[in-house]
Order: structure tokens, then sequence, then C-alpha cells
């Protein structure tokens, strides 16, 4: 798998976790409630993969925009 790939999961990962966080800890489960926090945590975790998607690039480990890793030597 790689890393860009898991990138995706840990911010899906994230959103549910922070959704399934928030809800626990409100102990609200109108629907409304329910639909605002989706919201709010699709785009924080949106907001997550594209911080850590900059840093990691900046890191250098994953691949500028483009660079899909050819004419590279592999082990």
């Amino acid at each position: 798998m790689d890393q860009e790939k898991r990138l995706k999961l840990a911010a899906i990962f994230f959103a549910v976790f922070w959704i399934g966080g928030m809800l626990w800890w409100s102990g609200e489960y109108h629907p409304a409630y329910i639909i605002l926090l989706a919201v709010c945590g699709t785009l924080g975790g949106y907001l997550w993969y594209l911080a850590m998607r900059r840093v990691f690039r900046h890191m250098h480990l994953l691949p500028r925009n483009g660079d899909n890793g050819a004419g590279r030597e592999t082990r």
C-alpha cells in the first residue's frame, strides 16, 4: 500500500473517530446535531489530510505532484 493511500485512510479514521468521540462526549443524538457533527468531522478529516500531505511532502516522505517515482531505483 502506498503512502498516499495510507494517508487517505488515516484521514477517514480521524473523521470517524472525531465524530464518534464528539457524539459520545455530548450525549445528544438529535438528527440535526448528528448531521452537523458529520459535516464538521468530514471537513476536519479533509483539512487534516491536506495538512499532513503538505507536511509529508515537505519532509520528502511523499512524492511531489505528478511524480510517480518513474526513473527511480527500487530496492
